[in-house]
């Protein structure tokens, strides 16, 4: 698959672009373990033409973890123009329009997934962007306002039409937010249109390296985005990549690895910006990290990680619960 010049092999694994979650340490994570492009986190394009120091940090981008895309989400076509123009000095690999994101303070206000109830305006934003920059223009979006207004099959075209190189649909409305499950039928409708002739990445409810390989197979994307279920497990994209590559469990990727690769993400945030903000930006992760679920009387210790406030705190935590999982595991081996 190949979004503009950019080649990404065969079967393309995808971090999806997520506010509080993909920064800089955790997109470095993500590719090193098979991540095929990474997005930064949302780009707000009127506060980037404002120079809002904190949104403007949020293009700071590596050279390691390439390709990377920096993704924009606004409501006017003038901010979104001049915000791509600046995106553009940062060379991202790839421009993405956001017009997905579905909560109230962004969709609420006509931007991300609000975009959707007005397509004239979205449709003219994405064909200035696309004049207005050199680099490759995509799009992510949601299959329509609600279960009244599927929109996506048509949308797509006309997306196509205005110059884009990529697509990716949530499998979900924007009235849906992230409740039931994605659908990926009119995923699959967009993707086996003759008409279609750009990439089509799927995103929804990839959990699994199963899941994304029967998103592959079943519905015959170019592509497949994963999201919320990387938080606490970047390693979920060397997963999906041994599953889909036919590479069988070598066990290296056990118990306390994963409980390594957790430590190291806090190491990565603490030296990027400071020991207090480090710790915040990875506690999302310590809190959704499943190698922790079925640890009886965790409650005390999760908390504990949550209110930890040192390195120090957090790795005598981490090494508590790296004890107990290993004699957890060697009862069960005992009692087998």
């Amino acid at each position: 698959m190949k979004i503009g010049n950019i080649d990404l092999g065969e079967r393309p694994v995808f971090l999806a672009p997520m506010e509080d979650v993909t920064d800089i340490g955790f997109r470095f994570l993500c590719k090193r373990f098979g991540a095929s492009m990474v997005y930064t986190e949302f780009v707000s394009a009127e506060a980037l033409v404002r120079s809002v120091k904190s949104t403007v940090d949020k293009m700071s981008i590596s050279e390691e973890e390439r390709p990377v895309g920096i993704q924009l989400y606004g409501r006017s076509v003038d901010d979104m123009v001049e915000a791509a123009k600046r995106v553009e000095e940062s060379k991202p690999d790839v421009i993405d329009l956001n017009f997905g994101c579905p909560v109230k303070k962004v969709a609420g206000k006509g931007a991300g997934a609000g975009m959707l109830r007005n397509v004239p305006l979205l449709l003219e934003i994405t064909k200035k962007v696309v004049e207005a920059v050199k680099v490759p223009v995509t799009v992510k979006t949601r299959l329509g306002w609600d279960c009244n207004q599927l929109i996506i099959t048509d949308l797509a075209e006309r997306l196509q039409d205005c110059g884009i190189q990529a697509l990716t649909i949530h499998g979900r409305t924007r009235s849906q937010m992230y409740t039931g499950q994605a659908d990926w039928t009119l995923i699959g409708e967009v993707k086996n249109n003759p008409r279609i002739h750009i990439p089509i990445i799927g995103n929804g409810d990839i959990t699994s390296a199963e899941e994304a390989k029967n998103a592959f197979e079943r519905y015959g994307v170019d592509g497949v985005m994963v999201g919320r279920a990387t938080f606490g497990r970047p390693w979920i994209f060397r997963e999906i990549r041994n599953c889909l590559d036919g590479v069988p469990d070598d066990g290296t990727m056990n118990l306390s690895w994963k409980i390594d690769v957790l430590k190291e993400q806090l190491m990565l945030n603490v030296q990027r910006i400071d020991e207090y903000r480090g710790i915040l930006h990875t506690r999302r992760h310590l809190a959704a990290t499943p190698i922790f679920k079925g640890i009886p009387n965790f409650r005390p210790t999760r908390i504990a990680l949550l209110r930890a406030e040192t390195v120090e705190e957090v790795l005598d935590i981490l090494e508590d619960i790296r004890r107990r999982l290993t004699e957890q595991a060697d009862g069960y081996s005992s009692a087998s």
